[in-house]
């Protein structure tokens, strides 16, 4: 497996997580859960950006995003989230399983003349998108392979990365975001086991909000409308739900990567701190209504 774009003195060392999440030592963290992962989609992938703020964080401060969908790419939501927040000043850090993505990605953030560092230091936040979905279809198709897969990947995984990171964060106040989907609020019916998945994650946000709340460390939810990645082409492509969205409930465009980026970073910023157990959607319409 591949490694993360430099070594990281940091108290763990970087392996591919089950949930596509992170690269993280299963002895160092002991993670027995990831022998699990050889079942699960080889196209997962992460992204991990752990980013410091002068401004708001201590020398060894370490801000945490991490990305999870088919495969790191430039257009997708997670390079969005980590390329906004170096532009605003963070240091970023990527790892993946396949080093030519981490090449690439870190190539193409240096080249806007963003800095990417060598080495992190503690976790003053952690950012899980978590997304796989290996059949298009309804529940009723989905034998149990499917709906451990699905599960394992994008509720499972986050709840236990959580759990190891929180030695890392407990003493420095920090924030978690999880990332919904919009599916969680509106199943879609090719998405089956999917809009459960996502479903569930508003419910661990709510959990982990007040279990954490004790150790001052805020847990919130971005619901991610369409957004236009190679995970939505079948969505996006679906022209009847395209215009079923429009004519109920008003949608204008599809998303793109960029509208997720503001919202993460707020909630990951100390502006955010008196906030937690929100999902807040960012879909061009809103699921309350």
């Amino acid at each position: 497996m591949a490694g993360p774009q430099a070594s990281l003195p940091c108290a763990w060392r970087m392996v591919g997580l089950a949930l596509g999440g992170c690269w993280f030592s299963a002895a160092s963290l002991h993670l027995p859960w990831l022998s699990a992962a050889g079942v699960l989609s080889s196209r997962v992938s992460a992204l991990i950006s752990p980013m410091y703020f002068p401004q708001y964080a201590s020398s060894t401060g370490c801000w945490t995003t991490q990305e999870s969908t088919g495969q790191l790419k430039l257009g997708s939501i997670g390079f969005a989230i980590a390329q906004h927040l170096a532009q605003d000043g963070a240091h970023v850090i990527i790892s993946n399983r396949k080093q030519h993505n981490v090449d690439h990605a870190v190539t193409a953030l240096r080249e806007e003349g963003l800095h990417m560092p060598e080495h992190c230091g503690g976790v003053d936040f952690l950012v899980c998108v978590a997304g796989v979905n290996p059949l298009t279809g309804s529940t009723l198709r989905s034998n149990e392979q499917i709906w451990d897969k699905i599960l394992d990947v994008n509720g499972k995984a986050p709840a236990l990365l959580l759990s190891q990171f929180l030695p890392n964060m407990e003493s420095r106040q920090g924030s978690v975001v999880l990332v919904s989907s919009i599916a969680a609020y509106t199943p879609i019916p090719c998405l089956g086991v999917y809009n459960v998945s996502k479903t569930a994650l508003l419910g661990l946000t709510k959990t982990r909000a007040v279990e954490l709340a004790p150790k001052n460390i805020c847990v919130n939810c971005l619901v991610p409308g369409i957004i236009n990645t190679d995970f939505s082409h079948l969505t996006v492509e679906d022209q009847a739900f395209m215009e079923s969205m429009k004519k109920i409930y008003g949608l204008q465009r599809v998303g793109q990567p960029e509208d997720c980026v503001g919202l993460v970073s707020f909630l990951c910023s100390p502006d955010a701190s008196y906030i937690t157990g929100e999902s807040i959607a960012v879909a061009g319409w809103s699921p309350h209504l």
